[in-house]
């Protein structure tokens, strides 16, 4: 399939190199500018992408127990920065995906330090600004109720 036949298709399917030989295999290059899901459901499905999200025997997450939770917030906002990531690795022309990544990045550095005000330290680097050693400081991450804000 040439990119010329790849747009009637949908952006569920992707590109192949024309001429491509027999007997070889390949992966589908994924098509420019796809439809993306917002932070948190992306973060439910295991992608950012629906044209990618092929659940594993059609069994599809339903929640997140940290949704609405300021944890829950950077969870999502770090697994869609890691999947634009991803994806600019073979778009890195496609500068409405830029543009989103670096919204997550200061979305997600703006949440992380308010997080890091209100409950602690979520990795040692967050130590850097403050007056005393308290990574060992309870309650941990996964401790849900006490480091949510619920």
């Amino acid at each position: 399939m040439n990119k010329h036949n790849t747009a009637k298709c949908g952006y569920r399917s992707g590109e192949l190199q024309e001429c491509s030989p027999l007997a070889a295999a390949f992966v589908p290059f994924q098509q420019e500018n796809p439809p993306t899901y917002e932070s948190n459901d992306a973060l439910i499905r295991g992608t950012l992408f629906p044209g990618l999200d092929l659940p594993f025997m059609n069994i599809v997450n339903k929640s997140n127990p940290y949704a609405g939770t300021p944890l829950g917030e950077i969870m999502a906002l770090d697994f869609a920065i890691t999947e634009l990531n991803l994806y600019l690795d073979t778009h890195a022309d496609d500068t409405e995906a830029f543009e989103m990544l670096k919204t997550y990045i200061a979305l997600s550095n703006k949440g992380r330090a308010e997080y890091v005000r209100r409950f602690g330290p979520l990795k040692i680097r967050d130590l850097e600004n403050a007056s005393r050693y308290t990574w060992i400081d309870g309650p941990w991450p996964w401790e849900f109720n006490e480091r949510t804000g619920k």
